[in-house]
């Protein structure tokens, strides 16, 4: 259990320590703008969390060197090959001035690091054609390095809110380290749980009351950290289905998708324009405002915070099925389907104002004076947000 007490020891104590300095370098590390579609906190909040957890996970791979240099190996190449995607995204979070397609590309060279140094590639699918492609060196160079930088791209956009993301991925790791168990790999399984425990070092000060977030760095470092164990899991087990990582990236990776699909083809506009209309912003904007109202900034970290849940329930209903039937295509592709045809129908239920009754929570005290009256949850009146 080291890996998950120290790098969460480390994480937390490096996360404090980032937070009672903000003073000196929020000015660099504080998001300032509270004004975008995708800004829900009311005060300037460090935005620099990826640099606690990845302060301990590398705390946890020098222990783990100290012990063993052999079972620390495959944790220091992973923070080796992440370093690209992880500085890419710390720099945006400090300087506000790296491009997101800038971040891909150091993501992508991140994946193709761990393919070269790691062996983790994606050679085989299940799926026909796609087999044919990934049995081509240059095809599963190809297919690895697109699949990495889009779950770690998919990783961004679903942190939103405190607790959102980063319990999304501890259930994903954790999901990694059970299917690692099972098939005898105690490498995988190691440094899964040493992902838990930085993330949750980070999450103890993320969620309720947002303190800091995750940033840019935090999550496509987390959104790496998650591809590559799955890769890796496959490539090193053929027990083990192809479509199982998929299934325990289904959530952010459909949003992803889904969001590209519903900008471009639907509201005309470019795939990688933020919006305020992700499943989790309606979730906040929709179904929060009538439980709390938004009256005050209290109030907002209140619906801000209780936002994450929802998706939380929606992240597990994928990971269930997941860890059930790992070793099983046919089964995880029918979930796969199904999980995709009730995010659809949950969207749209929401966007259009008729949200399942057994979704709504009503607070025992709203706030009244947000400057707008309440919004009916069975959605018949038009919304002004």
């Amino acid at each position: 259990m080291y890996p998950l007490l120290l790098s969460f020891l480390v994480a937390t104590i490096a996360t404090l320590l980032v937070i009672h300095s903000a003073r000196s370098h929020g000015h660099l590390s504080a998001d300032l703008d509270l004004s975008g579609p995708q800004k829900f906190h009311a005060a300037p909040v460090p935005r620099v969390g990826g640099v606690g957890l990845f302060a301990g996970m590398l705390a946890c791979a020098a222990y783990a060197w100290w012990l063993n240099p052999e079972h620390a190996r495959l944790g220091i190449l992973l923070l080796l090959c992440g370093l690209p995607a992880f500085l890419a995204g710390l720099i945006e979070d400090i300087t506000k001035r790296v491009s997101p397609f800038m971040r891909l590309i150091a993501t992508a060279i991140s994946a193709a690091l761990a393919a070269w140094l790691l062996d983790a590639q994606i050679v085989r699918t299940d799926i026909p054609g796609l087999d044919w492609l990934v049995g081509t060196s240059v095809g599963a160079l190809a297919a690895t390095v697109f699949t990495v930088s889009g779950v770690a791209n998919s990783v961004n956009i679903i942190d939103g809110f405190n607790g959102l993301s980063s319990m999304c991925v501890t259930l994903m790791l954790l999901s990694f380290c059970y299917v690692a168990h099972i098939v005898g790999d105690a490498d995988l399984a190691l440094w899964a749980l040493a992902g838990v425990g930085a993330v949750l070092g980070f999450f103890v000060w993320n969620f309720p009351h947002g303190l800091i977030f995750l940033g840019d760095g935090g999550a496509y470092f987390l959104g790496f950290l998650v591809a590559e164990l799955g890769v890796l899991l496959i490539a090193r087990h053929p027990q083990v289905s192809p479509l199982f990582a998929l299934m325990v990236c289904i959530y952010p990776v459909f949003e992803t998708v889904f969001s590209i699909y519903r900008r471009r083809f639907i509201r005309a506009t470019p795939p990688g324009l933020p919006d305020g209309i992700h499943l989790h912003s309606l979730v906040y904007r929709r179904l929060m405002r009538w439980a709390i109202g938004a009256a005050d900034a209290r109030a907002l970290v209140r619906r801000n915070s209780m936002t994450a849940p929802y998706l939380w329930m929606l992240c597990i209903s994928s990971l269930v099925p997941a860890v059930l039937f790992w070793d099983s295509t046919p089964m995880l592709a029918a979930c796969m389907t199904l999980f995709g045809v009730s995010y659809v129908g949950l969207y749209w239920r929401i966007v259009r104002f008729r949200t399942p009754k057994w979704l709504v929570f009503r607070s025992p005290v709203r706030s009244v004076n947000d400057g707008s009256r309440a919004l009916p949850v069975d959605g018949k009146n038009g919304s002004r947000e």
